[in-house]
């Protein structure tokens, strides 16, 4: 298990607010499994926004708190061994600060 590593992601998300016919439009959110041997799991990565109007994107949507190719890049890094990853993320200028820790050291 210690060389498998399971990532699924979705960005797909609903507005915080309701819409003038009581229900929500598309907005953002997201959320991300990362599932394997090699990943410090057991708990929640990221940093909780808030609901709060101005807490929210454009007073209406979850704001983003975590570039998702940031955990992919550290995945990509640590486990796999890439080590061109600009080649893999063209234009992500992330670095390695921006990573979670969410893969074990080896």
């Amino acid at each position: 298990m210690e060389d498998v590593v399971i990532l699924t992601m979705s960005e797909f998300g609903r507005t915080a607010r309701q819409n003038g016919s009581g229900g929500t439009d598309h907005g953002h959110g997201g959320a991300m499994f990362a599932i394997g041997g090699a990943v410090k799991g057991g708990k929640v990565y990221g940093k909780w926004p808030g609901l709060e109007r101005e807490q929210l994107y454009e007073g209406r949507d979850l704001a983003l708190t975590t570039d998702m190719r940031a955990v992919f890049a550290e995945i990509a890094s640590r486990h796999l061994g890439a080590a061109k990853l600009d080649t893999i993320f063209p234009g992500y200028q992330g670095a390695s600060l921006e990573w979670l820790s969410v893969i074990r050291a080896g």
